[in-house]
């Protein structure tokens, strides 16, 4: 079992740049797959980015490749998420979300994903 926990979210103006951390408890966060996802108001929950277990393989969305970058630290039990150049389309309640698996795909769905943490806010301004 894996309990995600999210910080870091937080205004930022159009442009700017934050770093969003998800501390994650339990043994079995190195053999899981970690996702971020986000929900704008009114909107459904998107897939933001993923890592395998081990962080060799990544996976963004279209709308913040070359933008976020996803890593992880297995001695910390860490996952992060630099966002940078942020727009306010940015705006959204950030999730981290963990999978714990043997596979090395690095799931894109909600429902592909078992432990959810509680959501960061992280709001754009123009």
């Amino acid at each position: 079992q894996v309990q995600p926990v999210e910080s870091g979210g937080g205004l930022v103006q159009a442009g700017g740049s934050l770093k969003l951390s998800c501390a994650a408890s339990g043994r079995s966060f190195s053999n899981s797959v970690m996702g971020w996802f986000r929900q704008a108001p009114g909107k459904e929950r998107e897939f933001v980015a993923g890592i395998s277990r081990g962080g060799l393989w990544t996976y963004y969305a279209d709308s913040v490749k070359g933008r976020f970058t996803i890593s992880r630290d297995n001695v910390k039990n860490t996952v992060y998420l630099q966002m940078n150049s942020l727009k306010p389309e940015d705006t959204a309640v950030y999730y981290c979300a963990a999978e714990p698996t043997t596979r090395t795909i690095v799931g894109t769905r909600a429902n592909e994903y078992a432990y959810w943490g509680q959501g960061t806010q992280v709001t754009v301004s123009s």
